[in-house]
């Protein structure tokens, strides 16, 4: 049995995960719709300064925000050549090693990510456009998203123990 805390963490994680990646899901209709009004600006009127980067910085929030939701649904890449023909229980037992590769990768992006926000509200850093939006808000959605990620990551290392000791969470 498992730890009652363990398993509410990663209940709560899910649950959190689910939520902002099914909401993240419809930043495609954004992109799409800012996209179209480019397209359509640029053959009638004057093609707008700012619709390039703006998709760009939606499409950041739309993978970032999803990849939480991905690794929760298993949508990540891995290397099925041989994965694929495992046990769940030796499946859990190699996930359990590799995910700590992914949590410090994660937590160096995280890191790297703070550092560059802090910078970004301090200085008040634009982007070098003609356009030139803040930078600050792309990079706090690009630490929200990695440090979901690190949590879900966590969900998973406990899932998989929990598995290797014959419970399912």
């Amino acid at each position: 049995m498992m730890p009652q805390f363990l398993v509410r963490f990663v209940q709560i994680v899910e649950a959190v995960n689910y939520r902002i990646g099914r909401m993240a899901m419809y930043l495609l209709f954004v992109l799409t719709g800012v996209l179209l009004y480019a397209i359509i600006a640029k053959a009638f009127f004057r093609p707008p300064l700012w619709t390039q980067e703006f998709a760009q910085y939606t499409l950041v929030g739309y993978f970032v925000l999803g990849g939480a939701y991905s690794l929760q649904l298993g949508a990540n890449v891995r290397m099925d050549l041989l994965y694929g023909r495992w046990t769940a229980r030796r499946r859990a037992a190699v996930d359990a090693v590799t995910v700590f590769a992914m949590i410090g990768f994660l937590a160096v992006i995280l890191w790297g990510g703070i550092e560059s926000t802090v910078y970004a509200l301090e200085i008040g850093e634009r982007s070098r456009s003609v356009w030139a939006p803040y930078l600050a808000p792309v990079k706090i959605v690009i630490c929200i998203g990695v440090f979901l990620m690190i949590l879900q990551s966590i969900a998973y290392l406990i899932r998989d123990i929990a598995l290797l000791r014959g419970v399912k969470i």
